[in-house]
């Protein structure tokens, strides 16, 4: 389905806007944005964009939730001697993890996947994590959503077209996969306590609370 078509779709519906951005943000290292559908619900004059942004902000959220999550736990397959490794990382996003929560979120368009990945298996408090995409993802909606009203279709199909081309979809999903799995592998291989301890030292105290 190409932009051209995602924007002629004047029967979308709440439900059918909600179903579309969940499924979309639980189809990790693929980007397939919810965007186009977003878009699509804005040009629809029968649609309040308020409650478009409110409800694709609740569904993109709990798929990243459910990204989240299935990460946080399969931090216990992790070997004791990786778990080691990661605790300055642990102590470091307890502080600040909010801050990549949200600007993941604040970004529309893919791969986001990677922050969540790496909030989950550093035990990041599923709440704030929640909370911070919550609040990154319905600025992002707004702005998305509002700016669609406002400039109108043909501003907005001259600029998002090249998104949808299958082949650029193809190479770019390729790519984040790639990538993806490499900074994984770094992100269990790495010491730390040599990277982080060096800015910030508290995170290698024994004594840490």
């Amino acid at each position: 389905m190409d932009i051209i078509h995602i924007l002629s779709i004047d029967n979308l519906g709440y439900l059918e806007i909600m179903l579309i951005s969940f499924i979309s943000s639980i189809i990790i290292f693929v980007p397939i944005p919810y965007v186009p559908v977003l878009i699509a619900g804005a040009f629809n004059t029968q649609l309040d964009p308020h409650i478009i942004s409110i409800l694709t902000t609740i569904s993109v959220t709990t798929g990243r939730t459910l990204i989240f999550m299935i990460s946080y736990y399969g931090y216990k397959i992790l070997k004791e001697k990786t778990k080691k490794r990661l605790l300055p990382l642990q102590r470091l996003l307890s502080r600040y993890g909010w801050l990549g929560a949200f600007i993941a979120a604040l970004t529309p368009f893919p791969p986001d996947d990677i922050i969540i990945i790496l909030l989950g298996i550093s035990k990041y408090n599923p709440f704030k994590f929640i909370l911070a995409s919550f609040a990154g993802k319905l600025i992002a909606n707004e702005i998305i959503v509002w700016s669609t009203v406002i400039l109108g279709k043909p501003f907005v199909e001259r600029f998002i077209i090249g998104s949808s081309d299958p082949f650029y979809i193809l190479i770019i999903s390729i790519a984040v996969i790639i990538i993806t799995i490499l900074l994984i592998y770094l992100l269990l291989k790495i010491n730390w306590s040599t990277i982080i301890g060096k800015w910030f030292p508290w995170t290698t105290n024994n004594d840490y609370d």
